[in-house]
């Protein structure tokens, strides 16, 4: 059944009449769910000159940075549209490792209102936890942030497609050759039938890519055609 666009945004200013929203980072009144005033929404750190392939933040876009020319990654193209920089990084940090909900409900309605990437895929796959780690944290930030985006775009959303087989190193603290080395053999595609041509890999951080990649190779062994990577926010590169 359809929902009166009209009806909706009645509903919402009352809510929000009743209830007005604040502001997670200065405490000042919110723009409705969004949970964020005007300027503090203009701080977020939009990751507008990038590397297309790897979305590595640059002072000019490009379709190939150097690293992805020395060594291509095992997708096809990125779409980050935030750099993983203050104050965006405080948000991340309270919802991945703070419990805080409403700072990842924030999170979703940033990605969703960027820019939209070009070619949209069959499907979203994020990427899974290990049932350990799922348990104590409670939920897999990643699926949080897929949800609505699938939503948004109306594409699938396939919460099996990947399944971590053993617990790895928090990747914080390692080094780009000790991530990949980390993540090797850490996932197993679970496609159930005839896998989809086209998905896009989401995460919540790409750091150095190594959990995206190895993802991107595991789901390419079982059959997909292409692999698209997608997270909230990119890290600077490593020196």
């Amino acid at each position: 059944m359809s929902v009166n666009f009209n009806t909706t945004c009645l509903v919402d200013g009352a809510l929000e009449a009743l209830l007005p929203s604040h502001c997670l980072l200065c405490g000042v009144r919110g723009q409705g769910a969004l949970s964020l005033c005007a300027a503090c929404e203009a701080d977020m750190p939009r990751n507008t000159t990038r590397c297309a392939r790897c979305a590595l933040p640059l002072e000019s876009s490009t379709p190939l940075c150097g690293r992805c020319i020395r060594r291509a990654p095992p997708w096809e193209a990125a779409w980050v549209p935030f750099r993983y920089e203050w104050p965006l990084a405080q948000l991340e940090s309270r919802f991945k490792f703070g419990g805080d909900l409403a700072a990842g409900r924030t999170l979703s309605l940033l990605w969703s209102a960027s820019q939209a990437p070009h070619g949209l895929p069959d499907a979203i796959v994020p990427v899974p936890l290990h049932q350990s780690r799922l348990r104590r944290r409670g939920y897999n930030q990643a699926l949080e942030l897929a949800k609505p985006l699938a939503k948004h775009f109306g594409v699938s959303l396939l919460c099996e497609a990947l399944r971590r087989t053993r617990a790895t190193n928090a990747q914080t603290e390692l080094s780009a050759i000790q991530r990949r080395r980390n993540v090797r053999g850490a996932f197993v595609a679970n496609l159930d039938g005839k896998a989809p041509e086209h998905v896009a890999v989401l995460d919540d951080v790409f750091t150095t890519g190594a959990t995206l990649a190895e993802c991107a190779r595991v789901l390419k062994r079982a059959g997909v055609q292409r692999v698209d990577v997608w997270a909230l926010a990119r890290a600077p590169a490593r020196l």
